[in-house]
């Protein structure tokens, strides 16, 4: 106890939003960052679970243009200014520690739908090799492995690999996104172990959903039927 009281004075916890010191000392964010935090919710898609802009329908625009060869999946809050600055400062800046309160957060939230899934593994978007160099982690198996902890799911972090170093995405429509990306991830079959056959993919944005829908056809063709997707931010419903 007396060691994580001198690790809390030393290096106090800082906040996901604001990144200032914690206040009240013990959280995980300041209650009122909480609250700048748009959460998920209403009507979602049955797909992709992006909050939906016509509440009638069952299905998100972006899915019902593009077949989906994933389950489903589900995310915690919205990909806005907010969370946006929040994820650079964890995949760019080095704050893990944002993602200990973050992966609590999704297990109290989502942990329901995440155990409906009945999975077999988590597994973590994979980051091609040179950028988790110059990063030195990869912040989706970062996450997963502290969802683990609470769910106690196994992380098969090295099964789904990154081969190919793909263009920037931001100015590619979902169709060219996913052609970019379509070789880019493998599995290694050797890793895969008898009986596997439900995987929830694991990430931190999930946007147009090309990068899921690449994974999920890379699992599809190393013979894993079923592949779910949980994500931290989600992009709207355009």
């Amino acid at each position: 106890m007396w060691k994580e009281a001198l690790i809390g004075l030393l290096f106090p916890r800082r906040c996901p939003v604001c990144g200032e010191i914690v206040v009240p000392k013990g959280k995980l964010i300041c209650p009122q960052c909480r609250k700048k935090l748009s959460d998920v919710s209403g009507a979602t898609c049955m797909k992709c679970g992006k909050e939906l802009a016509e509440p009638d329908s069952e299905y998100c625009l972006v899915c019902r243009k593009h077949p989906r060869s994933f389950e489903y999946g589900a995310a915690l809050f919205h990909y806005n200014e907010v969370s946006a600055r929040s994820m650079v400062q964890i995949k760019y800046k080095n704050k893990r520690e944002y993602l200990d309160f973050y992966s609590r957060e999704m297990v109290d939230r989502l942990g329901p739908k995440i155990r409906r899934m009945h999975a077999d593994a988590l597994l973590p978007v994979p980051v091609h090799p040179a950028r988790r160099r110059a990063r030195g982690y990869n912040q989706a198996e970062e996450l997963a492995l502290r969802i683990s902890a609470q769910m106690g799911i196994p992380v098969y972090k090295n099964l789904l690999i990154r081969e190919k170093k793909t263009a920037p995405q931001k100015e590619l429509t979902p169709g060219e996104r996913l052609r970019n990306l379509e070789q880019a991830f493998a599995v290694k079959t050797d890793l895969i172990p008898e009986g596997l056959e439900s995987v929830i993919l694991v990430d931190d944005i999930y946007t147009t959903g090309s990068t899921i829908e690449a994974c999920t056809r890379a699992l599809h063709r190393a013979g894993i039927p079923k592949v779910y997707f949980i994500a931290l931010c989600i992009g709207g419903d355009r």
